[in-house]
């Protein structure tokens, strides 16, 4: 026997909240329309399997729609629409259907390569970390006739860092 005030929890929560997941709600969502605390979802989830089964379904098919719309915008895609106009003089509207063209999206390229590629596609960021870091560089001349001119770098990485200046 457990303590506290009966749960509002009924069979039906377990189909609508799939629903209302398939159409993109959160667990704030849903805690609003069942008039619940946040808190109670998860809960809610853990108790029933049917209402974290019917979670999951939802909240995937929301997850494969906003997947095949990202592939759809980083590849570019077309779809028919209507433009609606409304001639001075004209009792009725004029529907004129033509093909809107949306070009591949370079970020949505690189949002989707860095997650399905990521050992290809992710930022390599190389850190070397050296015992000596003391600089060593001699006399720079400053002459009229000739550019400037560094005489020896003693530390490889600095000449790496700038850049691998030529001497």
């Amino acid at each position: 026997m457990s303590g506290g005030r009966p749960s509002k929890y009924t069979q039906e929560f377990a189909v609508q909240a799939g629903k209302l997941c398939a159409f993109g709600a959160t667990d704030a969502d849903l805690a609003d329309f069942f008039d619940v605390s946040v808190r109670t979802i998860p809960r809610w989830a853990a108790e029933y399997p049917e209402f974290c089964q019917a979670l999951k379904a939802g909240k995937s098919a929301a997850d494969d729609r906003v997947e095949r719309s990202l592939y759809q915008r980083a590849l570019g895609y077309s779809h028919e629409a209507v433009k609606i106009f409304m001639p001075a003089g004209s009792r009725e509207p004029v529907y004129a259907t033509y093909t809107e063209h949306y070009p591949p999206d370079t970020t949505a390229c690189i949002f989707w390569l860095k997650n399905r590629r990521p050992e290809e596609w992710r930022e390599k960021l190389d850190h070397e970390h050296g015992g000596n870091v003391g600089l060593n560089i001699s006399i720079v001349r400053f002459a009229t006739d000739a550019p400037l001119a560094v005489e020896h770098l003693e530390q490889k990485a600095l000449v790496e860092a700038v850049g691998n200046l030529e001497r």
